[in-house]
């Protein structure tokens, strides 16, 4: 006879909605692992994006994500003559915002040069560029569709194509654009701002010249030739700065969101340190409420190994089916979060460890009060 069982359906309901609370509970314990990936995975998805082995940029500067850089356009000419590159792209970033339909729309626009490296990954619906001028391809998470029009700045465009799962690191979704309609829309100022710039003798007057500048230049290396080779070429011959994918990664990873992954780092011990309390609190309570039963187990000659095992094995069912509702609940929202979430299954496998170890851990007060039990409590009124 398993005394666990048994108590558990004596109390059914009770415990299925103290079980419920708890899942809720470590539902968002595991949101807070997903929210993480998925912060990473949006900051490393430009990364990956152009399928480049080197990213060259301005000098002193670790890249155009984790801090400002700019270098002349012809660099990309330099970089592609040196030893081993096979393809090289201008790249431009650039965070922009404008109304369309009627609601705020925030974008990442990235310009690139059409049949160049750094272009969109795969399209999912209508095509890629062909014009220098006016066309671009947009994420799905714009909600926008091919052949649409969009106002930006003081030209529209028309959406030709759309990819999926193209984030920046701030959750933006992204758009391709050539580099020509990037730099304009960077640069060049609308007829006001143009009209008082050239008052002030400036020599801005807004028209159809802009400055060729980018904001990095992305190169692919010959499978016989070390990445880390056209680095050092880059920073001895041409004076700039440059690093492989997998730095440029870690730089992502290490200063733009490493201040989150503390921030939520944090958080979820503190969601699992409050977890442990309410499971201990929860198995003092469910054995306070058998003191009698466990006096009369006592009083008939039950080893302690028995009783023990009835605190325990409850609170590892009220755990793993709190872990269980939990997941089932994130697993079957998280494509709603205004974020991306990332589930991976390892990260479930590791939190459902802890919520083992968590058990074990705050089952200790409801044993220590069951083993102190005098059985003489049995026969009292």
């Amino acid at each position: 006879m398993n005394l666990a069982v048994r108590d558990i359906r004596h109390h059914l309901g009770r415990f299925l909605l103290t079980a419920l609370g708890l899942g809720l509970l470590l539902g968002v314990v595991l949101s807070m692992i997903g929210i993480y990936r998925g912060l990473v995975a949006d900051a490393l998805g430009l990364v990956r994006a152009p399928g480049a082995d080197v990213w060259v940029v301005e000098t002193g500067t670790r890249g155009p994500f984790a801090e400002a850089s700019r270098i002349p356009g012809d660099t990309r000419e330099s970089i592609a003559r040196l030893a081993g590159v096979t393809e090289a792209g201008s790249l431009s970033f650039q965070a922009f915002e404008t109304t369309h339909r009627g609601r705020k729309l925030r974008l990442q626009i990235v310009g690139y040069e059409p049949g160049r490296l750094g272009g969109p990954p795969a399209i999912v619906s209508g095509r890629g560029i062909a014009r220098d001028r006016f066309e671009l391809v947009a994420d799905e998470k714009t909600d926008l569709r091919p052949n649409e029009r969009i106002a930006m700045g003081t030209d529209v465009f028309t959406v030709v194509g759309t990819t999926r799962g193209a984030v920046s690191s701030s959750g933006d979704p992204v758009v391709w654009m050539s580099l020509k309609d990037a730099q304009v829309l960077q640069f060049r100022l609308a007829p006001a701002p143009a009209r008082r710039e050239a008052a002030r003798g400036t020599g801005s007057t807004g028209g159809t010249a802009t400055p060729d500048t980018i904001n990095a230049v992305v190169a692919r290396v010959s499978p016989a030739v070390s990445p880390q080779s056209v680095v050092r070429a880059a920073e001895r011959w041409k004076h700039l700065s440059a690093t492989t994918e997998a730095e440029q990664e870690t730089i992502l990873t290490r200063s733009v969101v490493e201040k989150a992954r503390q921030q939520i780092g944090l958080f979820t011990t503190v969601l699992l340190t409050v977890s442990t309390v309410i499971i201990a609190l929860i198995v003092y309570t469910m054995t306070m409420d058998k003191i009698r039963e466990i006096a009369t187990l006592k009083l008939i000659g039950a080893p302690d190994g028995r009783i023990v095992g009835l605190i325990v094995q409850q609170a590892l069912a009220l755990g793993l089916i709190g872990f269980s509702v939990g997941a089932s609940i994130i697993v079957s929202v998280k494509d709603h979060f205004p974020r991306r979430v990332v589930m991976l299954p390892e990260d479930a496998a590791s939190l459902a460890v802890v919520v083992v170890v968590v058990c074990l851990v705050a089952s200790g007060l409801g044993v220590r009060l069951a083993l102190r039990v005098d059985p003489a409590t049995a026969l009292g009124g």
